[in-house]
């Protein structure tokens, strides 16, 4: 073999400003190499990048989670400053969390970025990736609750929040490195195989079914309004989220005034918040290496069912003794790491990965409807009955049910698979196109495991996800 020179072993080199292969250059061309995001078959790292991306998303949902849990710190000072209700001081965690999911400029535009992400860059390793970037609510719970009972100690209520929002920045950061996956293209090589390009047809001024042809294919591009009328598992599993969450989070918001009501100091009370995210830093990530094993695939809405039904059913704040609480905060944390761990991975298995954005933001909108409600709901009964243990009782039942509905719904589903009976396919049908016409999309795949064999009659072999 003849021996390279120094020069002959760079494998790239710059010329103009640009990127250009030795060999290309050697050889006379002058193409250099351009990066193009998403073109062509690329492979998900499962590692590499991607655990700089799972940090930053660990610590997304630690700062916009984390915060609209511990806003019941401020509660009482907020129902006081401006003298209203339980039911008028409710809408302000109530909206927050809400537009959280709906489309808040802020906590938004954060959350949902790097949740989506996270399932490109990790497909083998998906259950214990969004199990690991779940510990951010509890990161959150643990750390906000503990700061923002100092900040309100020392500034009260309004310089606490300008502390906290200057905090809130750091998701600036965050979304500096959630990069998009790259390939390389020469220039001069079509990005993708397109025909001849065909000269636009002239649609009348005005029109307006073209008006309303674009808005059906921004809906169906940005929402999965097709998925929730064609694929069964996905109508079940929203809806039956959408009902849970109408009591799933009240009980992060009055449990501290539940308790400061009853002569427990603040400090204590917030204590217990910090306590139960504690308990999910801790089990959260031992969770998500147990769920990666092979026998739970396909029983994640199983467990998931389970974890919502303990939820609820481990209510005992009949009492508000601070060990009375903190038994239920312990219990909720343990149940709560499940549910939180399982929540997207559920959700992938309902669909294809390409739908997943849109799958989630119809999701996100439906669970911001009774999110919105359910605290001035609690309100509304807070004022009635003038006792909270009510509302712990009231979002017990609600959830309870949400987590019988789904358990039983997938089960029958599961059965008729079973017998061969005809369930709606997962992936909505594409429109008639003409070869000519067709665009290959970007697809990363994975090394199939022992699991996925189990899937191979819904899906293809492997995990695979397109953007």
């Amino acid at each position: 073999m003849e021996s390279k020179t120094p020069e002959q072993t760079h494998n790239i080199r710059q010329k103009n400003g640009e990127l250009m292969e030795s060999e290309e250059v050697e050889n006379g061309k002058s193409e250099p190499i351009v990066p193009v995001a998403m073109d062509g078959p690329v492979s998900a790292p499962d590692g590499g990048w991607g655990w700089v991306v799972l940090v930053s998303t660990i610590l997304v949902q630690a700062l916009t989670l984390g915060f609209s849990s511990c806003i019941g710190i401020f509660y009482t000072d907020l129902q006081t400053e401006f003298q209203a209700s339980n039911q008028e001081t409710s809408w302000v965690p109530s909206i927050m969390t809400s537009v959280l999911h709906a489309g808040g400029l802020g906590f938004c535009f954060s959350f949902q970025p790097a949740v989506t992400i996270l399932g490109h860059y990790f497909v083998r390793r998906r259950a214990f990736a969004n199990a690991m970037s779940s510990t951010g609510t509890a990161l959150g719970l643990y750390t906000l609750p503990l700061l923002g009972n100092y900040l309100h100690t020392e500034l009260g209520w309004r310089g606490s929040f300008l502390v906290l929002g200057a905090v809130l920045l750091n998701c600036c950061v965050c979304g500096a490195v959630m990069r998009p996956l790259w390939s390389h293209r020469h220039r001069g090589q079509p990005l993708m195989n397109h025909g001849p390009l065909q000269p636009e047809e002239e649609k009348p001024k005005g029109s307006m079914r073209a008006l309303w042809g674009g808005l059906k294919a921004a809906l169906h591009h940005h929402m999965a309004f097709d998925l929730l009328c064609n694929n069964l598992r996905y109508r079940v599993f929203s809806v039956g989220i959408t009902w849970m969450m109408l009591g799933f989070l009240v009980p992060l918001i009055y449990i501290v005034p539940y308790a400061t009501a009853h002569d427990m100091e603040q400090s204590r009370a917030a204590l217990l918040l910090s306590i139960l995210g504690i308990v999910n830093i801790m089990v959260r990530p031992s969770i998500g290496l147990l769920f990666s094993l092979p026998w739970f695939k396909g029983r994640y809405i199983y467990v998931f069912s389970a974890a919502v039904l303990m939820n609820r059913l481990s209510i005992c704040c009949i009492d508000a003794s601070f060990h009375v609480l903190l038994v239920y905060v312990v219990t909720y944390g343990l149940s709560m790491s499940v549910v939180g761990s399982l929540m997207f991975t559920v959700l992938m298995d309902t669909l294809d990965m390409s739908r997943f954005p849109a799958a989630l933001g119809l999701l996100a909108i439906m669970e911001s409807v009774t999110l919105l409600i359910g605290p001035p709901l609690a309100g509304i009964l807070v004022d009635r009955t003038g006792e909270y243990f009510y509302v712990f009782f009231a979002c017990s039942a609600t959830v309870a049910s949400s987590a019988v509905f789904l358990m039983v719904s997938f089960y029958c589903l599961d059965r008729k698979v079973l017998k061969g009976q005809q369930v709606p396919p997962q992936v909505s049908p594409p429109k008639h196109a003409s070869v000519h016409n067709v665009v290959p999309q970007c697809q990363y795949s994975s090394v199939p495991t022992k699991g996925d064999k189990d899937k191979a009659s819904d899906s293809e072999t492997g995990d695979v996800c397109c953007l």
